[in-house]
């Protein structure tokens, strides 16, 4: 018999005034007891329409039902079947806009947990599955991806599996990309990236990091002078956007790139233990309302900022973060300054002092769907601030657009590829992720490496 609880399993997690002090994970996570109730909320439905709202297709429903009988190696190896990165995709998916949102249960009460099963049935196998060697039998044939990101990962995944000779091309000095420099240790452990990645390694996939694609060798020198028969692009939208207003050069003044890379991937806030240092004083102030600008918000407060403001154009309803997110910030204590707007940084000695506001009313809808907002005569006010975090959108860095003249971009500096295939105007070469839609979520992502494997896989077989 289905468990026909209206709500979710609850997940335990961190008390808010005790976790805005810690870098550790903010939910704790099921228990095997816990899954097992939460997957039996399942109805198993013929026509599954979660399946259908996966950008990776993961088989929801048959995962679930072996959660629910207690075969948790099994429902592992049932995800794995189409996702490279379970444990990632069940902490930092919004589950709530995809498979979630198209759950049955979800008419007369809350959505079965499919993000939270995800992440128990994959952090239960990191601890007690019995990794088993990959029969894989090589094609012959290589494959570059430039990038090690979400996209880059899951292409060079799926291609591993299929016999492809995978090697990433990664320009940090750690693989991971997004994963690892811009979601914080408390969303998303670095030791499961770490792990993940290994998972991969053990495919085949070569990894090879400090290589700045572009500068050491170019997207033609891969496919010609290194004999790749096809790459994959999957860089991300790494290049922040700034305000154009009075001031963004002062000290103190961040992109939400920096501060979180800083943080994240630098370790910064275990300085001194790292040489990392990252200054915020008392009065920290957020500029967005993104899941960005909640990460950056959230960070600023456990590092130890004793006021933290979030600033926002729009109201509540039109903020793009996720629930989730948005949710814990409040329980943290972030202060939320909404239909507001920053028109200059005020510095003193060069360094931040106030940002002044203005205050926004909502008019007609723009091109998005939501109500533009419009500042309001008169309104300005000030906002004491140490250090502004500017966190309202990243665009592709150019270097690989401006080192392949034969590959098409847009306006925006986005490579232009299809859809339904990830092909770019340059043949063998395809591109996914961020690099192509700009900043986006990590599943889409994933969702066009995957696309993208496919599409290369038949290429070469058919070239």
């Amino acid at each position: 018999m289905p468990n026909m609880t209206p709500n979710k399993t609850s997940m335990p997690e961190q008390d808010p005034n005790v976790r805005n002090k810690n870098f550790k994970e903010v939910a704790l996570g099921y228990t095997e007891e816990m899954a097992v109730n939460e997957a039996q909320r399942c109805l198993n439905c013929k026509n599954r329409p979660c399946v259908g709202g996966c950008p990776v297709n993961v088989k929801i429903p048959e995962f679930i039902a072996l959660v629910a009988e207690g075969r948790f190696e099994e429902a592992y190896h049932k995800i794995n079947e189409t996702s490279s990165l379970p444990a990632i995709c069940g902490r930092v998916c919004p589950q709530e806009s995809q498979c979630e949102k198209y759950c049955v249960r979800g008419i007369k009460g809350e959505p079965v947990g499919i993000g939270r099963l995800e992440r128990f049935v994959a952090d239960w196998y990191m601890k007690n599955g019995k990794p088993t060697a990959a029969e894989i039998k090589p094609n012959g044939k290589k494959v570059a991806v430039v990038g090690s990101g979400p996209a880059g990962l899951t292409c060079a995944g799926d291609l591993a599996k299929l016999g492809y000779k995978v090697t990433v091309f990664e320009a940090f000095h750690t693989p991971g990309g997004v994963l690892m420099y811009g979601i914080p240790e408390f969303r998303l452990p670095k030791d499961i990236v770490k792990k993940e990645i290994e998972n991969l390694k053990n495919l085949g996939v070569e990894i090879m990091t400090n290589m700045v694609i572009g500068k050491v060798f170019s997207i033609e020198e891969l496919l010609t002078e290194y004999e790749f028969d096809a790459v994959f692009v999957g860089t991300g939208a790494g290049l922040p956007s700034f305000m154009k207003i009075e001031g963004e050069n002062l000290n103190g003044v961040y992109s939400a790139n920096e501060f979180l890379t800083r943080i994240n991937l630098m370790k910064g806030y275990k300085f001194p233990e790292y040489d990392t240092p990252v200054f915020f004083g008392d009065n920290v102030v957020i500029v967005g309302g993104g899941n960005v600008a909640m990460d950056a918000a959230r960070c600023a407060k456990r590092l130890g900022a004793k006021n933290v403001y979030i600033v926002y154009r729009r109201s509540e309803e039109e903020m793009p973060a996720r629930l989730e997110e948005v949710h814990h910030a409040k329980e943290e204590g972030i202060e939320f300054r909404l239909l507001c707007n920053p028109t200059r940084i005020i510095g003193e000695d060069g360094w931040v002092k106030q940002i002044e506001c203005i205050e926004m009313e909502l008019g007609e809808p723009d091109a998005s769907g939501r109500r533009r907002p419009v500042p309001k005569e008169g309104s300005e006010f000030l906002i004491d601030a140490s250090a502004v975090v500017i966190a309202i959108g990243q665009t592709p860095n150019p270097l690989i657009k401006n080192t392949t003249p034969d590959l098409e971009t847009n306006k925006r500096g986005c490579i232009v590829a299809k859809e339904e295939t990830g092909e770019t105007s340059k043949q063998g070469v395809y591109a996914g992720g961020d690099a192509v839609t700009g900043a986006a979520t990590v599943i889409l992502a994933m969702g066009a490496g995957k696309t993208a494997a496919q599409s290369i896989d038949e290429y070469l077989r058919n070239k």
